[in-house]
């Protein structure tokens, strides 16, 4: 929804054509490529309506998430994005598939896998490059880099280093929509590695005794770092975790399965309290720059999910067989990507880095950066202005 209205200028060169004999807005019934499995709760109905517009949008934003993120992975072998940086490709279905059935005023929080997710949210490539690279005009403004994207006006509160530590800090937002009566929800994500995180349980049990409009989101790609779930967890059903909370499996490749759920999980968080989904996706990098991601897996393993599961290439195939556009005209809006990626990039490159004294702003501790000198420890220095 929000990458969708953005950009919708720039589907119109490549898509005009077959929009122009196609209304953009007329429903298609597709059903996903996997059923639903419930824990305490019917499962919704495989049958999802979507539009020619909408399976255009998500191929498109999903192709641009897509990219940005493996030019992030090229930026951090340059060196020019420093310290942990997480990417999200293969991922892709989950943030656009929850965009499409919620709006802005709807919450996001997430650990530190939060690039696309930023995106979605209304984000600019600008931004998320400049912040990668430290530098002023990035949406943390150059301090929190590629863990600590933030877009508090769109509702997204933030990628979170700390292993689980969202959890509860999303169930606050969710107490301040139930408090304010606004009919919004708040989704949590976390990954499988987080899984059995006490907080998370914690947290669980005081959404569930206050009824808070908390959808919690396990993106389970199926390593947490580079242990696979089988070995970190009993139950890796993580969606069954809730006990007294309902559950929900997801194909998390499946961008309108995504869309379904939570559109469900949303509805049921409103009436009912919390709900949990756990998204079935997969990781194509290693859990972090420094992971290659091939030590604890098999590249067979990761060249199949590519061929029978990939997201991107499940909305391609969409858009083929319901003769929405060519495969020329798809391919021509890759390049498209790829040239405003390129600008992005090149932009952000030329936008300078904080002043250090922004080492001393947005911060809760009063004095922070003086000394204190002398015996008597009175003599009081600033380090910086």
């Amino acid at each position: 929804m929000a990458l969708t209205r953005r950009y919708l200028h720039l589907l119109r060169p490549v898509f005009s054509a077959r929009l122009l004999t196609t209304a953009s807005t007329s429903p298609i019934s597709i059903e996903t490529s996997l059923p639903f499995t419930g824990h305490n709760i019917d499962p919704p109905s495989r049958s999802v309506q979507t539009s020619p517009h909408e399976l255009l949008s998500f191929f498109r934003d999903m192709a641009l998430m897509r990219r940005m993120e493996i030019a992030a992975d090229s930026l951090y072998k340059a060196k020019l994005i420093r310290g942990f940086c997480h990417l999200y490709d293969g991922q892709e279905a989950v943030a656009i598939g929850m965009e499409a059935a919620i709006t802005r005023k709807d919450c996001i929080i997430t650990a530190y896998r939060d690039h696309c997710l930023f995106l979605g949210r209304g984000g600019t490539l600008l931004e998320a490059f400049a912040e990668l690279m430290g530098r002023k005009d990035g949406c943390s403004k150059g301090k929190g880099g590629s863990m600590h994207f933030y877009k508090k006006e769109s509702g997204f509160y933030g990628g979170h280093g700390i292993v689980g530590a969202q959890i509860p800090l999303g169930c606050g937002l969710a107490f301040a929509q139930k408090y304010s009566k606004d009919d919004n929800v708040t989704f949590m994500m976390y990954g499988d590695g987080a899984a059995n995180q006490g907080q998370l349980f914690e947290a669980l049990n005081m959404a569930a005794l206050w009824d808070l409009p908390a959808i919690l989101v396990c993106e389970n790609n199926h390593y947490g770092m580079g242990t696979a779930e089988w070995r970190a967890a009993k139950s890796p059903s993580y969606f069954k975790r809730g006990d007294y909370v309902p559950g929900l499996k997801v194909d998390g490749m499946d961008a309108l399965a995504v869309k379904q759920a939570c559109k469900f999980a949303k509805e049921h968080a409103l009436k009912n309290g919390p709900i949990i989904l756990e998204m079935d996706t997969y990781r194509y990098h290693g859990h972090s720059m420094s992971d290659p991601g091939s030590t604890y897996r098999t590249r067979d393993e990761i060249s199949g999910i590519r061929q029978e599961r990939d997201p991107v290439e499940r909305i391609r195939k969409l858009i083929l067989a319901h003769d929405l556009a060519t495969e020329k005209e798809m391919k021509d809006t890759e390049k498209e990507i790829r040239k405003e990626v390129d600008e992005a990039i090149a932009k952000a490159k030329e936008i300078p880095s904080p002043d250090p004294a922004e080492l001393f702003t947005n911060v809760y501790v009063k004095g922070l950066g003086v000394e204190a000198f002398g015996a008597d420890r009175k003599e009081l220095r600033a380090v910086l202005p």
